[in-house]
């Protein structure tokens, strides 16, 4: 009885989900905060950010904190770093904390750090250029998280997080004369299940993250980049060797509703040879700057090296670097 009310209210998740992202509208431009919506780890990079159903690794609390419950040792610790576009500095890390096994949960913490770069500031004067400048500036963003997940039976996980968010703009001159800072914070909450169908590897998920109140600079609000998504994942060597453990072919696909963008699929796929070495490949549709992505990954004495290359356009192309090992 209970698995079946879990398995209910899953589905009735999913339902809502669906229902949502019916509504035929063009969303540009309506959230702040959009360093809370690029992918962290190198590893969901490299799987097109498919990676609402992956469990067992710290970089989890990024994407579906669910995740976590299932994390194989006492401890885990996950770094990465990576210049985005427009050479912004992206540097993140995650904690989990499994005492007894898991027994009584998971615990983790998550701290994401964005560095904008200089900045050259100027105020509308009357002269003949129309300005003055103001000096440099240097914008900064940060999030905290702290989260728990927990198996409630052996095929239904969930978990969420608290996390703190702000972001530093700098100093506006008014014309009084009086200069502000422009500082905005706020308290977000992720949140998701995982569901083990008990077919062979075949696992659903849902994820709910950024929900949070609206926020302001002065006058004009907006909210964070809120984004429900579903997804679904399996080992598709279950059909073809499934005593194999010399290879595994892990199929990832996550369907996506944001807030500020119309929605999209996340495909990705990550082949492993006896659980040592990786190579990975994704792809996300409805973007214009970017849409595939490729990754390696190395596993050996509980560390795993993560490698996500993803071309961006315009701006280039993004190298993602991500380092996990866990006790």
């Amino acid at each position: 009885m209970k698995i079946k009310l879990q398995s209910s209210l899953f589905l009735w998740l999913i339902l809502f989900f669906m229902f949502a992202s019916g509504n035929a509208q063009v969303k540009l431009a309506q959230s702040g905060f959009q360093f809370l919506s690029v992918n962290q780890s190198a590893r969901a990079t490299a799987m097109g950010g498919a990676f609402t159903t992956i469990s067992g690794s710290p970089n989890v609390l990024f994407y579906n904190p669910a995740g976590m419950a299932r994390m194989d040792e006492t401890i885990g610790v996950a770094v990465n770093y990576f210049n985005w576009i427009a050479d912004i500095k992206h540097v993140s890390a995650a904690v989990t904390y499994a005492p007894n096994g898991g027994e009584y949960g998971v615990f983790g913490m998550s701290v994401q750090s964005v560095d904008y770069g200089r900045l050259e500031g100027t105020q509308v004067w009357p002269n003949a250029q129309g300005f003055v400048e103001t000096g440099d500036f240097y914008p900064r963003a940060i999030a905290i998280g702290v989260s728990y997940a927990r198996a409630l039976t052996n095929k239904f996980v969930v978990g969420g997080q608290i996390k703190l968010v702000g972001q530093e703009m700098g100093s506006s001159a008014l014309p009084s004369g009086v200069t502000k800072k422009n500082v905005a914070n706020a308290l977000a909450v992720d949140f998701g299940t995982i569901y083990n169908t008990g077919f062979k590897s075949l696992k659903f998920g849902m994820s709910v993250r950024n929900f949070s109140q609206e926020i302001k600079y002065e006058e004009e609000g907006f909210q964070l980049p809120l984004t429900f998504q579903i997804g679904i994942s399996m080992n598709v060597m279950d059909f073809i060797m499934p005593e194999s453990k010399m290879h595994k072919v892990l199929v990832s696909i996550d369907a996506a509703h944001p807030r500020a963008f119309k929605e999209y699929i996340n495909f990705g796929t990550e082949y492993w040879f006896m659980n040592s070495f990786a190579l990975r490949f994704g792809y996300i549709t409805g973007h214009q700057e970017y849409n595939y992505s490729l990754g390696v990954g190395i596993k050996k004495f509980g560390f795993n090296l993560n490698y996500a290359f993803q071309p961006f356009g315009v701006f280039g192309s993004i190298n993602q670097f991500s380092i996990e090992f866990q006790m």
